[in-house]
């Protein structure tokens, strides 16, 4: 089939990958000029299965609710709050019930592991040398901290997920650049957890694509989409529309824009994180892989010769207003964790980006119900950790084939209930 891959986030990039290898002939029409410009370009870069989880859960709304009042919450409100983000936030309150958040983690975790998967036998396949790094630690401050992770980590043993719970002094054996004046409780330690450069995975993968006969058009907008015979796509200063046998909506928070007109009001909405990204300044003193701050919810990772620091989930404002308190919170849990270890006073980039997410947590998986048009969306803040599983779902669907994955749980229809 001829078919548009619309978006070139590292979703759009592994779908049309995907597509290519089963043949297609693929377009990927993308507005920004490059590949993963968007919520792609600086994301923490953990893939970590066990973690993948909806933000609906049982209790959450109280939680934010009292990080809403502390400094360096790892949840905040900014100003002022759309219609649609206040709808978006009635009903992510409605579906944090135990019941939808168990099914909606499994679901997610599902997809998460066959992702990871998928993306090992790229990279082999491929050979592509991108930064990457294995295991993951997540610090706990306290041994109320611990305590609270309990639930999380009987999810993880009924999961089967390999993880140990160690004391302070077998964390900085994992770690040795662990601050040593930072007192904490312990942590635990997923062997099996990774840490990889999205974006330069993304651009790597797209030129794959490219030598498979996949075509990237860059500084294109598509302003609208009408089913016909096929697709029908229509291009910002472009009088002519074009062809199409199929498309795959891939753009985040603008597929809204351009499902609203048929019918399609999927809730979407920005949840912004941030990252501060920097040159490492002694490599003894940076962490080996990537470490997480379970009480501030922030990620600090090893990317070649750089660190990256980020976290924060902001709902409302915009993307173009940074909020301070945020990037605060990003270099005081690196200095608590990591003093001296980054080049803070030149180079910085401090980054914020837009995580389309909906309100029970899993994405938008397969057929939209209109002929010819088919959707992968709504990742949040696990699109990396998604990504290379979900394009390959849902190649296998518009193949006509059944995926290796159970594709329980993410079609568009559990939107209609």
């Amino acid at each position: 089939m001829k078919i548009a891959v619309i978006g070139a986030g590292i979703i759009g990039v592994t779908t049309a990958y995907e597509l290519a290898c089963d043949g297609h002939e693929v377009t990927v029409l993308e507005r920004r000029g490059a590949a993963a410009e968007e919520t792609s370009f600086a994301n923490a870069g953990i893939v970590a299965p066990g973690y993948v989880t909806p933000w609906a859960a049982p209790g959450m709304p109280g939680k934010v609710i009292r990080h809403l009042f502390s400094r360096h919450a790892p949840v905040k409100l900014g100003l002022p709050l759309s219609g649609r983000e206040l709808a978006w936030m009635w009903q992510w309150y409605r579906a944090c019930k135990l019941d939808t958040y168990l099914s909606s983690r499994a679901h997610l975790q599902r997809l998460a592991f066959y992702s990871r998967e998928r993306l090992h036998h790229i990279s082999a396949d491929l050979k592509l040398d991108y930064e990457r790094s294995d295991g993951c630690m997540v610090l706990l401050r306290s041994e109320q901290d611990s305590q609270a992770m309990q639930p999380g980590l009987q999810l993880l043993r009924d999961a089967g997920i390999a993880f140990k719970e160690i004391d302070a002094v077998a964390a900085r054996k994992v770690e040795n650049a662990l601050n040593s004046e930072t007192d904490f409780f312990g942590a635990v330690h997923l062997p099996d957890d990774e840490v990889g450069n999205c974006r330069q995975f993304a651009l790597m993968l797209k030129n794959e694509a490219q030598r498979m006969g996949v075509k990237f058009a860059f500084h294109t907008t598509v302003t609208q989409v009408q089913p016909a015979t096929g697709v029908t796509l229509t291009i910002a200063d472009d009088p002519m529309p074009r062809q199409y046998d199929a498309a795959v909506l891939c753009a985040g928070l603008d597929s809204c824009r351009l499902l609203e007109p048929l019918g399609l009001k999927i809730p979407l909405t920005a949840v912004y994180g941030y990252s501060v990204t920097a040159t490492i300044r002694e490599p003894l003193n940076a962490p080996r892989s990537a470490v997480v701050d379970e009480r501030y919810k922030v990620a600090i990772s090893r990317l070649g010769n750089r660190v990256r620091v980020a976290g924060s989930a902001e709902l409302g404002g915009s993307l173009d207003k940074k909020n301070a308190r945020a990037l605060q919170t990003l270099y005081k849990v690196l200095h608590d964790w990591f003093p001296g270890a980054a080049h803070l006073s030149s180079g910085v980039q401090e980054w914020k980006g837009a995580r389309p997410m909906l309100p029970d947590g899993p994405p938008i998986l397969g057929a939209s119900g209109i002929a010819g048009l088919w959707l992968n969306l709504g990742h949040g803040s696990s699109g990396w950790a998604l990504s290379c599983g979900s394009a390959r779902a849902l190649a296998d669907l518009m193949k006509g084939r059944t995926p290796d994955l159970d594709v329980t749980g993410f079609g568009i229809e559990r939107l209609r209930r």
